[in-house]
């Protein structure tokens, strides 16, 4: 399943990386989709462009930035 969906997710895959995933998955609907655009637009009182570039930049970290892995933290100790 995952050669044909790849943001379905691994047995390794991290609950940030997940979520991550689904928000892209989301915002990429969301903007593919003009009636759904427009909705969003309508209700913000936002322009189409307007609302289309902020769901764009929420690509980039949908969840915020990484969290901080244990071995780097570990390292940072020492």
């Amino acid at each position: 399943i995952q050669n044909k969906h790849v943001g379905t997710g691994h047995s390794d895959i991290t609950k940030f990386e997940w979520a991550s995933n689904m928000h892209r998955d989301t915002n990429s609907t969301l903007i593919g989709h003009y009636d759904l655009t427009t909705y969003i637009a309508i209700a913000q009182g936002e322009s189409i462009g307007r609302v289309r570039y902020q769901l764009l930049e929420k690509m980039l970290q949908p969840c915020g930035p990484p969290p901080v892995k244990q071995e780097e933290d570990e390292d940072a100790e020492r």
